[in-house]
């Protein structure tokens, strides 16, 4: 009898074990899966249509091919598949730190795609999103609310500055200064768009890997003489970046290969390169001419 008692609660204990594993381990395996779903035409989107190239200082540079995407009949399933989809979604299912940064973040750059493909000017792709404002604000597409999630419209303004870099994200320890290199404006000055979807899985991973990629391009970081010239965003994030490590010295040193941090060094000022506001296709990149 003292066996079949020890048998069973060896079989218990086994089975605790078992649930204990199902819950706790697949977890960010599942939500990685619920962004794949979610954003299962945007991925096909990317797939198709974004070029990446890596330097030969480990440095990245993508531009996507607008003009192969609407000329391909099935761009226009997937736009709508796409957007039905966000504009469907529960945003109550959002209930992580990497969950949210990789849901907001990947909604940003797919609604700048969409609504450059979905929005020709005159029947032509825009040269640049500056295009869709005017002389007096001519970032205009930022702050229209032309962006259904949940069946709430959002502007991209929102969806960067008021989601990811808000004051709730803040109070929860999920804002990341790293988000700066991770949305795409769909414009050459960017840092670069990704192939792959960012997941809960990938998300801490990938915003680290974009931020060192993109310092190891002259397009955001270079050493002229004792200056140093990095991207305009460092000048219009500044706050940012100095809440979370100090200074943007130190930022760049915290996420920088090692040449980089070296330039960092012996640099005794800093200037602010000038933002390409081209679009991000394949023919306004030198890299890929």
């Amino acid at each position: 009898m003292t066996a079949i008692f020890k048998i069973l609660g060896f079989i218990i204990v086994l089975a605790a074990f078992a649930m204990q594993s199902i819950q706790a381990w697949p977890a960010s395996n599942n939500e990685d899966k619920f962004i794949q779903t979610t954003y299962a035409s945007f991925s096909e989107l990317l797939d198709k249509y974004l070029i990446e190239k890596t330097l030969k200082e480990n440095g990245l540079v993508t531009a996507f091919d607008y003009a192969g995407a609407k000329a391909d009949p099935n761009t226009g399933a997937l736009l709508e598949k796409q957007n039905r989809l966000l504009a469907d979604f529960d945003t109550g299912q959002i209930n992580s730190r990497e969950l949210a940064i990789a849901f907001w973040t990947n909604a940003y750059n797919y609604f700048m795609i969409a609504h450059i493909l979905e929005n020709p000017l005159k029947g032509k792709l825009v040269g640049s999103v500056r295009d869709y404002g005017s002389f007096f604000n001519p970032y205009r597409v930022f702050g229209q609310k032309n962006f259904n999630v949940g069946g709430r419209k959002y502007s991209l303004d929102e969806i960067e500055k008021d989601i990811l870099l808000g004051d709730a994200f803040k109070q929860k320890g999920w804002k990341e200064a790293r988000i700066h290199f991770t949305v795409n404006c769909a414009s050459v000055g960017c840092p670069p768009l990704r192939k792959q979807l960012y997941l809960p899985g990938n998300i801490d991973r990938m915003m680290t890997e974009n931020t060192r990629k993109s310092l190891n391009t002259d397009r955001h970081l270079r050493l002229e003489g004792n200056t140093l010239y990095v991207t305009r965003l460092f000048d219009w994030y500044q706050s940012d970046f100095v809440d979370e490590e100090g200074s943007i010295k130190a930022f760049i040193k915290k996420y920088a290969d090692p040449a980089v941090q070296a330039k960092v060094v012996a640099a005794d000022n800093i200037r602010f390169i000038e933002y390409d506001w081209s679009l991000n296709k394949p023919d306004n990149f030198p890299e890929f001419n």
